[in-house]
């Protein structure tokens, strides 16, 4: 089993209402769980937000906590609710309603990787399946939760980052329309997880490091921004899906030439996001 459930970077100082967190970016695949998969330690990281973690591990320099995930993608899903369980991966759960996700073999529990590539020969066990949520999935959104608690209480108001990356073909559609591709899909579920200031606000941040930016097509949040956003009590969350192709080669899953560059370009981004809240008005509620 992979070691941790997740790692945190405290700042020094809690100056911001603000948290970032990245719950796809773990890449610590152990023995036991490629032992289990049909797939080789490469071809089972292409649903890993790679590197992303590092991409965005300057944000505790301004005074913003960031919360990474220690369990890969593959092995358990931490942007699901830990009741989407897939009946056709695990032995004894009942089909319940329609769930896209959980039908696609991308539940709490993955089936798949991506382009539908299947992790293991049969089923597994509840048990095993459970001991993944109580190990790995509790832990990390208790501490999550921790996080943001202790944000509202320090500045009356939260927003949570959700750090993410997309392959770069998930915008092809876009750039068949003529228009220019965005480097980074910001989602607030239509309006439902964030305030329309605080939006305007990070896309702002992201628009004023020269990234081109859309909102919510084709990735407007899942369970994170769907759980913890609630504009109308101060708790905003935001989703960000950063194009891999900026920064990396997809297929090798290696840091390209321009990494360094890009990761520069997100530190000013942090620090203009971490300033939101800080010593104006609250944040406008919606």
């Amino acid at each position: 089993m992979p070691h941790h459930a997740y790692e945190v970077l405290h700042p020094d100082r809690n100056r911001s209402c603000v948290v970032f967190a990245s719950p796809h970016s773990g890449r610590n695949y152990s023995p036991s769980f490629l032992g289990s998969s049909i797939l080789d330690d490469h071809m089972i990281r292409s649903s890993e937000d790679a590197f992303v973690d590092l991409l965005f591990n300057a944000a505790p320099q301004f005074g913003a906590p960031f919360l990474m995930a220690g369990a890969p993608r593959a092995y358990i899903d931490l942007n699901r609710s830990c009741d989407e369980l897939d009946p056709a991966l695990i032995e004894g759960v009942r089909r319940q309603g329609h769930n896209p996700r959980v039908a696609s073999g991308l539940g709490v529990i993955p089936r798949v990787v991506a382009n539908g590539r299947a992790i293991y020969r049969g089923k597994i066990t509840l048990e095993e399946a459970e001991t993944r949520i109580d190990r790995y999935w509790r832990p990390y959104h208790g501490m999550l939760q921790k996080l943001l608690d202790a944000a509202y209480q320090r500045h009356g108001q939260t927003v949570l980052i959700d750090c993410h990356s997309m392959p770069h073909e998930a915008m092809d559609g876009v750039a068949l329309q003529g228009m220019k591709r965005p480097d980074v899909v910001l989602g607030d579920r239509f309006g439902a997880a964030a305030s329309g200031d605080v939006v305007d606000r990070v896309e702002a941040a992201f628009v004023g490091a020269g990234f081109n930016v859309t909102r919510n097509t084709p990735f407007a949040g899942a369970y994170i921004t769907q759980a913890y956003g609630r504009p109308s009590r101060g708790q905003h969350a935001i989703q960000v899906e950063l194009d891999r192709s900026l920064y990396m080669d997809e297929a090798l899953v290696r840091p390209n030439g321009n990494f360094a560059y890009v990761q520069t370009a997100l530190q000013k981004v942090l620090a203009e996001i971490a300033m939101i809240g800080q010593g104006r008005v609250p944040l406008a509620a919606e």
